[in-house]
């Protein structure tokens, strides 16, 4: 689904999500806005149906049109979770490149009253912190842990536009799977050439979601009536050991070559603590809605994976 009319602005459009999105917004005829950082080579160009805006959320700058005429606001900037290790001053830029753009657009929104689009905004499972195996839908409660206060802190910053009656949705996003990115993405080199297995002990769970339904899931949640927060994920949790063994399978590779939580620990630092961490997510929300998943479950994903989500095989690269 996608907004009647209007145009759609998006944040953060550079990345693994953003890129996808904005390519199937210009694909079905979509206008996109893109708010872009200064000195960024993106507002010298100008692609069909994409329109760069300059903005600085750091300094609080938003040209006073860029939300005009919008049907909704994406926002998924921010650093990546795992992007490097996590260090005092990593720490902080994961903060503040969160809740900087996150507030200013929450309180561009607020002023505009309750007639002004909808803000979707950039959330992550981290919210609920290393649970286990306990079923977690969106109510259940928040989680402990530095990635837990930070979610909540980011999905705090648009309380200025809720409290004024705008529509905010709050993507919870679970491992977005993707041949080119993400998690997985840097698993499937290893994966390819036999040197993949589970990570830790291989028993926590896994939510995970396709980056084709992730762009779907939002288009969707921006022309529903859905508010508040909303889990990004399939209908099919798995084990960490469970997922990497079916992608060795596809890939006819082996995949038993643990990869002990010691090691993890001395190569990613504290982002280690999120990949290990046990995230048993439930869609409610996004079931409740009707949204149908193109991959509802991990054999739809690892088959969409292995043709690299383009009907391309994924092969060993050459030597050389």
């Amino acid at each position: 689904m996608t907004p009647a009319r209007g145009t759609v602005v998006v944040a953060g459009a550079g990345g693994l999500i953003g890129t996808r999105l904005v390519a199937s917004l210009v694909a079905d005829g979509v206008p996109v806005r893109r708010l872009v950082r200064p000195g960024s080579d993106a507002l010298a160009r100008h692609a069909d149906g994409v329109t760069p805006v300059a903005w600085d959320p750091d300094r609080g700058v938003l040209p006073e049109d860029a939300l005009d005429g919008a049907a909704a606001v994406v926002n998924l900037g921010g650093v990546g979770i795992g992007d490097r290790r996590w260090t005092q001053r990593s720490r902080a830029v994961l903060r503040s490149s969160r809740l900087a753009g996150t507030g200013l657009l929450a309180r561009e929104l607020a002023r505009r009253g309750p007639d002004a689009p909808a803000l979707v905004q950039a959330s992550a499972m981290g919210f609920y912190g290393d649970r286990g195996d306990e079923p977690l839908p969106e109510t259940a409660r928040r989680g402990d842990g530095f990635l837990a206060d930070l979610v909540a802190d980011w999905e705090a910053a648009t309380d200025p536009a809720r409290d004024a009656g705008v529509r905010v949705v709050l993507l919870r996003t679970s491992l977005v799977l993707a041949p080119e990115g993400g998690a997985l993405g840097r698993l499937l080199p290893l994966l390819r050439a036999g040197l993949g297995g589970p990570l830790g002990d291989g028993r926590e769970f896994w939510s995970w979601i396709t980056l084709p339904d992730h762009v779907r899931a939002i288009r969707h949640l921006a022309s529903s009536g859905v508010h508040g927060p909303v889990n990004l994920a399939s209908p099919d949790p798995v084990r960490n050991a469970e997922l990497t063994r079916a992608v060795a399978r596809a890939l006819h590779r082996p995949a038993v070559l643990r990869v002990p939580a010691p090691a993890l620990h001395l190569a990613l630092g504290g982002f280690a603590g999120d990949i290990l961490a046990s995230a048993r997510l439930v869609p409610r929300v996004l079931e409740a809605d009707d949204f149908r998943w193109e991959h509802p479950r991990l054999a739809d994903a690892v088959a969409w994976l292995v043709a690299d989500g383009r009907g391309r095989v994924l092969a060993t690269p050459p030597a050389g």
